[in-house]
């Protein structure tokens, strides 16, 4: 009888105990008592009402409680995870510090958090909102993220921020204020999607992340849309840039990237910049109301641009440089509004190629001051001869098959 009974207990005990949905108290520490004595695979639900951090999850386990706010003590970070499995839902989460050096955030998720699940969450004036750090395949949606504009652009931090987090999901945000809607740092393989950006420096910005997917999302009132530097195989579509200030898209050392079916409406100063960037896809996009259409430079080769519309752009091409450059493709050119040309066959296409820039530009961008010029008879008479005879011409830009319409662009963006 004694061995039967040893057996039993010892089975009990290698037995782990179901998991439980546990509201947790109201006390000072109640909140982080509940954290240090739950079981893998617990829910823990906060009644509405303030509770202390900061907190570190240690363990798989769900914390809930829509109405409950989790306060730092204003320097650190509030929550930290370091177990994989844990679900956050529902909460709000503020008074985070204010170091970047130490990667003050609402919640960190550090290297062993990976699967993460952090939805429907609040976060409200924290350096940092989430910072990714080491987790994999991590989901991020429905979050609100509202970071701080008290302190100077530089000080300030991201709304997420990643590195080294492969399989990340990033969608259904809102996210605004601080320095970066999204701030990616040497990670790779991501989804980023149907996310909106409001009153930040860059909405979007990756920094060496490769094989990234960016759709389906909104910069509105930015200092600057989209930003691709020293990143690679990218796939760019259906995103909206409106009312940005300086560029809608900006690619710095970004190669083998499809943009297509992205828009930029009320632009400023560049609807699209491309900077040595290499063996690119342009189809499809819409560049609308910007000092720039689009500006290219510093040796960028093997870039295709067709079916785009450059729409009501005060210079719609700046080109510098003597190279002649194609932009269509298999007979299929881009729509530009201010290309005055007829389709006397009806085939959709203008009867005559557009070319962008001449000497005179090019001679501007150079030489500021010879705008003072403008009006000369000399350059009148440069600028004419230069249209009638294209054989004059230094180089640059030529679409010899421009689309006479842009609801020719298939697909086109709609916002």
């Amino acid at each position: 009888m004694r061995i039967l009974t040893l057996i039993l207990l010892s089975f009990a005990l290698a037995t782990p105990l179901a998991a439980e949905r546990i509201e947790v108290g109201r006390g000072p520490d109640a909140l982080a008592i509940a954290l240090a004595t739950a079981r893998p695979g617990d829910e823990l639900v906060l009644p509405p009402g303030t509770y202390a951090g900061p907190v570190h999850i240690d363990r798989p386990l769900t914390l809930t409680g829509p109405g409950a706010t989790i306060e730092g003590p204003g320097h650190g970070s509030v929550v930290t995870i370091t177990a994989p499995d844990v679900t956050l839902t529902g909460l709000s989460v503020s008074g985070a510090g204010a170091s970047l050096a130490d990667l003050d955030s609402g919640i960190r998720l550090l290297k062993g958090a990976d699967r993460a699940r952090v939805e429907g969450v609040t976060l409200t004036g924290n350096l940092i909102g989430i910072d990714v750090h080491g987790a994999r395949d991590v989901i991020l949606r429905g979050n609100t993220i509202q970071g701080r504009n008290d302190l100077r652009v530089a000080e300030r931090g991201p709304g997420i921020y990643v590195w080294n987090s492969p399989g990340l999901l990033v969608e259904d945000n809102m996210i605004a204020r601080g320095r970066d809607g999204v701030f990616i740092t040497t990670s790779d393989r991501a989804i980023y999607r149907r996310n909106t950006f409001t009153e930040l420096r860059f909405a979007f910005h990756s920094m060496y992340a490769n094989r990234i997917e960016v759709t389906d999302n909104v910069s509105r009132d930015n200092d600057m849309g989209f930003a691709f530097m020293y990143s690679t195989h990218l796939t760019v579509r259906g995103n909206l840039s409106t009312g940005d200030t300086n560029h809608g898209f900006f690619m710095n050392f970004a190669n083998r990237a499809d943009l297509s079916g992205n828009e930029v409406r009320d632009g400023g100063e560049k609807c699209l910049f491309i900077y040595n960037s290499n063996n690119n896809s342009f189809t499809a996009n819409r560049f609308q109301g910007c000092g720039i259409g689009v500006h290219f430079t510093a040796g960028s080769q093997g870039n295709a641009m067709s079916g785009n519309a450059f729409v009501g752009n005060r210079t719609q091409v700046k080109y510098v440089g003597t190279r002649w450059l194609e932009w269509s493709d298999a007979g299929r050119g881009n729509y530009w509004s201010d290309h005055v040309a007829f389709d006397v066959n009806g085939d959709g296409m203008a009867d005559s190629p557009y070319r962008p820039n001449d000497a005179v530009d090019q001679l501007v961008w150079s030489q500021p001051a010879a705008k003072l010029l403008m009006g000369a008879p000399a350059l009148q008479l440069l600028r004419w001869s230069q249209s009638r005879f294209p054989g004059l011409l230094p180089g640059g830009v030529i679409d010899s098959h421009p689309l006479i319409s842009p609801d020719l662009l298939q697909p086109e963006a709609s916002r």
